[in-house]
C-alpha cells in the first residue's frame, strides 16, 4: 500500500524551504597541486528542509498520520514538493523527527522537519540539451500553439 501524504494537510510553507542534494563525489586533497575529484554515485538523497503551518484539526491529523501511517518518519511516503521543474510528486521519508511550535494567538501550528527525497526530479540529458542549444521560450511559444491547434482548432474544423 503507497502511503499519502494527506490531502487535507497543507504543502510545505517557501519559508524555511531548503534543498540540499547529496554529495557524489569524492574529494582526495594532495599534498601539491589540484585536489583530485571522482563521481562515487551517480544519484544520491536529497535533504529538503520543510515547514507547513497547520490549524489545530490539521495539527491533530497529522500527529497521527506521522505515527500510524509514516511509522514515527521511518516508511517512505509520497508527497507535492517544489524543485526546479515545479511541483511535483515525489518520494520522501523523515530523516528526523518534527518540531512544532504553537503560533501567537493559539489557532495555528508551526511544523518544522527535514525529508529525504529518493531522486530529485531534474531535466533528462535530451532535454537538457535541447534547452541549452535552442530559444527555451522559442519552445514554449512553439508547443504552446502546437497544442491550441490539436486540441482546439482541428477538433473545430473536423467536426
Amino acid at each position: 500500500m503507497e502511503i499519502l501524504w494527506p490531502d487535507t494537510l497543507p504543502l510545505p510553507t517557501v519559508q524555511g524551504y531548503n534543498i540540499q542534494p547529496g554529495d557524489t563525489i569524492l574529494r582526495t586533497e594532495m599534498e601539491a597541486g589540484l585536489a583530485r575529484q571522482r563521481r562515487r554515485f551517480t544519484n544520491a538523497p536529497t535533504k529538503v528542509s520543510v515547514r507547513w503551518i497547520m490549524r489545530r484539526d490539521q495539527y491533530a491529523i497529522f500527529e497521527g498520520w506521522y505515527r500510524w501511517h509514516a511509522k514515527e518518519g521511518a516508511n517512505w511516503f509520497s508527497i507535492t514538493l517544489l524543485g526546479g521543474l515545479g511541483l511535483l510528486a515525489q518520494d520522501a521519508r523523515f530523516t528526523r523527527q518534527f518540531a512544532s511550535r504553537l503560533l501567537a494567538g493559539g489557532t495555528l501550528w508551526e511544523v518544522s522537519s527535514e525529508l529525504e527525497i529518493r531522486e530529485r526530479p531534474v531535466l533528462d540529458e535530451g532535454l537538457l540539451n535541447l534547452l541549452l542549444s535552442e530559444d527555451p521560450q522559442g519552445i514554449i511559444i512553439a508547443v504552446d500553439g502546437l497544442h491550441t491547434l490539436v486540441h482546439q482548432t482541428l477538433p473545430i474544423q473536423m467536426n
